[in-house]
């Protein structure tokens, strides 16, 4: 996984926690076997760095070299440098070293990418050979990496993968769950309706909503005893959230993966503890579900939510070549919860800042909707594609804040040539979408948001051709919640500008700095105050 924000804060913590119990022995014994053991982890970790490296050595090709780079320490590379805004850090270092260059993050060789037209060699011309991510430890405790994101790309990535697309993220459906997304967004205007005049935390309201949209579509159909669901769905966010969290935190087993099998500390351990509470939620919504289903309930059209998708894909016995099974049906749900929620509700968040910063370019955004919606009408999903300037909006603030600015990793299986420089088999390597989608050769004063830039660009879609613009990646790895993600931005956006205007508190300032983490965020949420523009539009969600 991507290196959270706070990296030196989060590292300590993580040492600390890892040797917590070194500072609670007390007795002359364990003193004893403390010294033994850290003059012998002293001793191995010599031994494997000499070996290592030499090895290494041996066995690189003479005709290639591998990227430049800056020198790190001995054992722990470059790690002590890395500052904590790690997107921008890594665009630094590409001023010196060039658009492909290494560092050594503990023992694991690390490559970055800055640059379109390499990114396009890896993602296209050697997308077979990068089509695996790098796997934190922690990712294979959830059902042993059996989901779209972690799986090893194989026969039961590609039936995962089909399944994504063809049977819950295609349009067919999407439309089938609408319902339950018109359900949430109503929710969300009451809640924001109800506080008019008051200061709104968007980041909250929005995470909130895009988490209840996503469960509501996952499961959210109906059938069995609601209450009890609505329960086990809200202890079903707390974990997913906590999980989130330890996925987020550096783990000493990802930088040296020969002291995995120790789990120093304890991340592992955790993660289990969290996916057994996880499989017992899971297994409460998934009973109801079926007790509901054996009863006849839940038969309509709008009831057929992703997990009865899936339950009768299960009941069908196989999917291609690999046998669809029960884990797989749980490990895609929860892609699809922690894949969605937070990348949705930051994108969001960051395109009501950026128009915020610019009040023409709201005004132009909402003088369409009244255009295209009209001033007294609800919105609906069939009103999207008629909204033109809305979309390049959206576009500009994936261009400018790309929700995951460093991708995630990708892990060559074979050692390969790109650039003229060795990518080593087992190599994390990092494209810096952030970088590129800024690079002045190809951006007309990037920094600038401006979302006239992609009226009439018909090659910056979602699909990944161009490597100018990658918000959701490219080649077999790009993103497969792509239809879904572009219908909640574009939906939740265009709710939040046709209903309402919106002041920051008296006396404050837009603060635009962004944190770096496993999700790009504002450094700091964004308060506003909403005032209802239309109160017979309002009137229509009540």
């Amino acid at each position: 996984m991507i290196i959270s924000t706070n990296m030196s804060e989060r590292l300590t913590s993580a040492a600390s926690d890892a040797w917590a119990w070194w500072a609670e022995t007390h007795n002359e014994k364990d003193e004893w076997a403390r010294g033994i053991l850290t003059v012998s982890s002293l001793a191995l970790l010599v031994i494997w760095y000499t070996w290592s490296t030499l090895h290494s050595k041996s066995r690189k090709p003479h005709n290639l070299r591998y990227p430049p780079g800056p020198r790190g320490l001995p054992l722990v590379g470059h790690l002590p440098f890395l500052d904590p805004q790690l997107h921008t850090y890594f665009a630094n270092l590409a001023t010196t070293y060039g658009p492909i260059y290494k560092l050594n993050l503990g023992s694991k060789l690390t490559v970055v990418v800055t640059s379109s037209s390499l990114a396009k060699e890896i993602l296209r011309d050697h997308d077979v050979t990068f089509a695996n991510h790098d796997v934190p430890s922690v990712a294979r405790v959830a059902y042993g990496g059996s989901d779209v994101l972690w799986s090893q790309y194989g026969p039961e990535w590609r039936m995962l993968r089909r399944v994504c697309v063809r049977e819950m993220l295609n349009n067919a459906s999407l439309d089938a769950v609408y319902a339950l997304r018109k359900r949430e967004v109503k929710r969300m205007v009451n809640d924001i309706h109800r506080r008019t005049g008051e200061l709104v935390n968007l980041r909250e309201e929005m995470f909130l909503t895009i988490q209840n949209v996503i469960t509501s579509m996952a499961w959210g159909g109906g059938g069995g005893d609601e209450e009890r669901i609505a329960r086990l769905g809200t202890e079903f966010r707390e974990v997913v959230g906590e999980i989130i969290e330890l996925l987020g935190k550096p783990n000493v087993s990802d930088f040296f993966p020969s002291l995995s099998r120790f789990d120093l500390q304890g991340l592992v351990r955790d993660m289990k503890v969290l996916f057994l509470r996880f499989d017992q939620v899971f297994d409460a919504i998934i009973e109801e579900r079926l007790r509901s289903m054996e009863g006849g309930g839940g038969g309509g059209a709008e009831c057929k939510d992703f997990l009865k998708t899936l339950l009768q894909l299960k009941d069908e016995g196989e999917a291609g070549k690999v046998v669809f099974t029960m884990k797989h049906l749980k490990a895609l749900l929860l892609d699809m919860v922690m894949g969605g929620t937070d990348t949705t509700a930051n994108a969001l968040e960051w395109a009501m800042a950026e128009l915020m910063n610019k009040p023409e370019t709201m005004t132009k955004a909402q003088e369409e909707l009244d255009v295209v919606v009209g001033k007294n009408c609800k919105v609906e999903e069939s009103h999207l594609p008629k909204l033109q300037y809305l979309q390049a909006v959206v576009k500009e603030v994936l261009r400018l804040r790309p929700g995951v600015p460093l991708m995630v990793p990708h892990c060559p299986t074979i050692s390969c040539n790109i650039g003229g420089y060795l990518i080593p088999k087992g190599a994390k390597v990092f494209l810096n979408t952030w970088a590129i989608h800024r690079d002045p050769s190809i951006w007309d004063n990037p920094l600038d948001f401006n979302p006239e830039r992609f009226l009439n660009k018909t090659t910056y879609d979602y699909t990944g051709n161009d490597f100018n613009y990658l918000p959701f990646g490219s080649g077999r790895r790009i993103c497969a919640g792509i239809p879904m993600a572009e219908r909640m931005l574009m939906y939740g956006l265009a709710t939040l500008l046709h209903l309402f205007d919106w002041e920051l508190p008296k006396g404050s300032k837009l603060d635009l700095e962004e944190k770096f983490g496993i999700v790009l965020k504002k450094a700091t949420p964004l308060i506003v105050s909403p005032t209802p523009r239309s109160p017979n539009a309002i009137s229509l969600y009540f």
